[in-house]
């Protein structure tokens, strides 16, 4: 698949005021500063698509972009910040559980995992939550190319191991660059094979 057209449609805080439920969503998500917004300019070779900002828990809002005029990709604010609510049962925001629980569009989740760090709780429960819910997901370790390629193994080799322990088949993972392009034609591989899915 080859993103020809992006555009940016809205940006909403509230999941009943997203775009009407009639395209396939691919949304991204992870924790603060993970590097959603970078991972997503990269896909639709855009440096401006998506804002990137140093500081963590910049998206704070939903954000939608049409793909080739068929789909849409969607920037969801990240999980375990302090902006975050904490009286949500599972502390990931109502937006967010929200979004995940009842976007009936919604094609796939992508989980994004910064690879460099050691598993993190919040991480791990997201994905458990998610994985409880039933929501297609895709597990993508970003920032590939700040580790060398043994630490880079042995970082993910680490997370399977900890999923392992509550999962009997694990999700698809793909490690990624948004530098290096690495993992681009995978995440788009997936997003066409859910579209012929859903067909």
């Amino acid at each position: 698949m080859k993103i020809k057209q992006a555009a940016f449609i809205s940006s909403f805080a509230d999941v009943k005021k997203c775009p009407p439920p009639e395209k396939p969503e691919f949304a991204f998500i992870g924790r603060s500063n993970v590097g959603k917004s970078s991972l997503i300019n990269m896909l639709t070779n855009s440096k401006k698509l998506a804002k990137t900002s140093v500081t963590p828990g910049k998206t704070q809002t939903i954000n939608h972009f049409l793909i080739n005029e068929a789909w849409y990709l969607v920037d969801l604010p990240g999980y375990g910040y302090a902006s975050v609510s904490r009286s949500t049962r599972q502390g990931f925001g109502k937006m967010i559980e929200d979004y995940v629980l009842k976007r009936e569009n919604l094609s796939c989740l992508f989980i994004l995992i910064d690879s460099r760090l050691v598993p993190q709780k919040i991480d791990l429960s997201f994905i458990g939550w998610v994985g409880d819910k039933g929501v297609p997901m895709v597990i993508i370790f970003t920032k590939a190319d700040k580790l060398s390629k043994g630490e880079l193994q042995k970082n993910i080799n680490q997370f399977k191991k900890r999923l392992q322990e509550d999962w009997d088949e694990l999700p698809l993972m793909i490690t990624s660059s948004s530098k290096t392009k690495a993992g681009k034609e995978e995440v788009l591989i997936c997003i066409e094979d859910a579209i012929k899915l859903g067909e």
